[in-house]
């Protein structure tokens, strides 16, 4: 048994034992869809609003750790064998779409010749690096952009550092209980040394590293939450130093803007900064609720189903978005519409009608794709999940 199995680990902060704490539930939400309408309406401001990655890595950073009272290879297998079966169909999907489409990865130039090309299609099997995918496939003006391909791959970024993330844990965790200050502060450090230029990484790798260091303090903040310690600080303090990194993060970001502004995944210290910041003000402030309070029980089944789906949603979202494109460009065709007046009205309201028809595609991608959640994770399939499964045996292991 390692350490880390064998190290006592911190009663459950909710009081709820093996219930949900329906907070960590809304937070959740509240990401994903903060991350579907980012993608959509492309809003820089939404970054600052509200730093979804960072509150997502920090959720699942507390649900690992709270796994690991059982050996660390049970753990590492059980988040696999959640996190690949979504992944593969998803890949298996795209890479359909893309052969279909003309793409030959043995003769793209970009992924190199041989075995070495091939060998990086292996990623969309087990995300160690960056699934491959063309930058540009098929027509500008074509039924879907010609960069549809490396929209709809973007969110894997995301699935390459959960993998990381969960086979380092047991190490970053044994590290947070004999160092808890140095070892939530280190990825900071880590990416104030990238963002400075004190240390180039090139490539892929150099992104991989970013994407850890940026995110990794939120992730060690999921440790903190669950193992008592962030509530042993004293609020003043917690909150005090959490506004001071967080001011850090915008002056450095006024400074180093992108082409898109204050858009913060485009300043990776900036981000660091924040979300740190805002994780440790939203776990600090965990009210643990066994049940929603009252006035957002209305939202209670879209909670409990976007958690459920929270992978489906994710993966599937950017090219969901991309579908609406042309689905909307239908109704041009509509004979009320076909006045300049009436098509310009269109127009002007285009993102309003891909933020209404996103969401049935979402749904349907949850009946569709979404059943390969619960196969994963050893559940009773379920087509729509917005309630309370039914357990079939009491003595299921929990991951």
């Amino acid at each position: 048994m390692t350490q880390a199995a064998a190290t006592p680990v911190a009663p459950d902060r909710s009081g709820t034992g093996g219930a949900r704490d329906r907070y960590l539930d809304l937070l959740r939400s509240l990401a994903l869809l903060r991350v579907v309408i980012y993608h959509l309406f492309g809003w820089p401001w939404l970054t600052v609003l509200f730093p979804s990655m960072g509150v997502m890595f920090a959720l699942a950073g507390s649900l690992t750790a709270r796994s690991l009272n059982r050996p660390a290879a049970d753990v590492i297998r059980s988040r696999l064998r959640r996190l690949l079966p979504p992944l593969w169909l998803f890949g298996a999907v795209l890479l359909t779409m893309m052969l279909t489409a003309g793409w030959n990865p043995l003769k793209d130039p970009d992924l190199g010749t041989g075995w070495t090309g091939r060998a990086q299609l292996l990623d969309y099997v087990l995300p160690v690096g960056a699934p491959p995918y063309p930058e540009h496939l098929g027509s500008a003006s074509g039924l879907l952009d010609d960069t549809w391909a490396e929209q709809a791959a973007g969110p894997l970024w995301y699935l390459r550092a959960y993998l990381w993330f969960v086979l380092l844990s047991p190490l970053l965790l044994r590290a947070f209980r004999r160092a808890p200050l140095p070892t939530v502060l280190a990825p900071l450090a880590l990416t104030a040394v990238l963002a400075t230029g004190l240390l180039r990484i090139p490539g892929e790798t150099g992104n991989a590293v970013t994407d850890f260091a940026v995110y990794g303090g939120c992730w060690i903040l999921g440790f903190a939450h669950q193992e008592g310690t962030l509530a042993r600080v004293p609020r003043y303090a917690a909150v005090s130093l959490s506004c001071l990194v967080m001011a850090v993060g915008l002056w450095w970001a006024s400074g180093h803007q992108g082409p898109d502004g204050w858009d913060l995944n485009d300043i990776p210290l900036a981000q660091a900064c924040w979300s740190f910041g805002a994780v440790v003000l939203l776990l600090q402030y965990s009210p643990s609720w066994r049940e929603l309070p009252a006035p957002l029980r209305r939202w209670d089944s879209w909670i409990t189903l976007s958690n459920n789906r929270a992978v489906t949603i994710y993966l599937w979202h950017n090219m969901l978005i991309m579908a609406t494109v042309p689905i909307i460009d239908e109704a041009y065709n509509l004979p009320f519409l076909a006045s300049d007046r009436a098509s310009g009205l269109l127009d002007s309201t285009y993102g309003f009608w891909m933020f209404a028809v996103v969401w049935p595609l979402i749904a349907v991608a949850v009946v569709a794709f979404g059943w390969v959640e619960d196969v994963a994770a050893g559940r009773r399939a379920r087509v729509w999940p917005s309630g309370p499964e039914r357990r079939r045996a009491a003595s299921r292991r929990r991951a």
